[in-house]
């Protein structure tokens, strides 16, 4: 499906994003995995190469401007294109109400999970534009980029903004043969998942009708097919996996 291409993941040390970067991998493509946890990170890697796969570990902040820049030249100075971009990286952020919710706190989960994708997505344009072949992004909202969730606001905001960054972004490049989508999965068994206190794991599970939380699997089947040419329809879209959460 993904011979001869080269994707990007970020956040890709962990969850979601090692899941997507190992079936991106066994799909054929040649994978930048990118993290701030280099033992993950390279875990990753080695997963994928023990497979007979090709894949490369990149340090990256993606809060920072300049790492997020960094990161795109590398990819296409190691594998001399950039076909897919997956913008996975996110935090959760603290659970309190708006009027206590620490203002470092704010703007963390503000620059890593909304900042970071534009930042990302600046840069994988500017390659995207100048290859014949255009370019897929894929970036990683939530449920509760459509909903809100009284003690989440750094991190309800933060994706309601990738949303919306996706969909404009979308737009503007349609034409030039570069697909922009987003997913929004429901309440995923990640790490970011475990850190969370146990009264909150136990009010997630009960807001799937399906009965269960989701595996990252999931999602990243839900991210290839995004990423593939059976979706060349698709863009501008907003994708929810999550076991019917929207839906009630």
């Amino acid at each position: 499906m993904f011979e001869g291409k080269v994707a990007l993941v970020t956040g890709a040390a962990s969850g979601i994003g090692r899941a997507a970067a190992v079936l991106y991998a066994q799909h054929g493509a040649s994978v930048v995995v990118a993290d701030v946890n280099d033992d993950g990170g390279r875990e990753t890697v080695k997963r994928i190469t023990d497979n007979g796969g090709s894949a490369d570990y990149f340090h990256c902040n993606v809060a920072r401007v300049d790492d997020c820049e960094a990161l795109v030249l590398h990819s296409v100075s190691k594998f001399a294109a950039l076909d897919i971009a997956f913008n996975n990286a996110g935090v959760g952020g603290q659970l309190t109400g708006l009027d206590k919710y620490p203002l470092e706190e704010w703007a963390r989960v503000i620059d890593i999970n909304l900042s970071g994708i534009f930042y990302c997505m600046r840069f994988e344009l500017q390659v995207m534009l100048q290859q014949e072949s255009g370019g897929v992004i894929v970036n990683t909202a939530s449920i509760l980029g459509q909903i809100g969730s009284g003690l989440a606001p750094a991190y309800v905001a933060s994706k309601h903004g990738v949303v919306g960054l996706t969909q404009s972004a979308a737009l503007l490049y349609a034409k030039r043969n570069i697909r922009i989508n987003c997913v929004g999965p429901g309440y995923i068994e990640t790490p970011m998942m475990e850190d969370q206190p146990q009264r909150f794991k136990d009010l997630s599970l009960s807001l799937h009708p399906i009965g269960r939380k989701g595996q990252p699997e999931e999602v990243a089947e839900l991210v290839i097919w995004l990423s593939s040419d059976r979706a060349s329809f698709a863009t501008g879209g907003f994708y929810p996996i999550d076991g019917g959460y929207l839906a009630t």
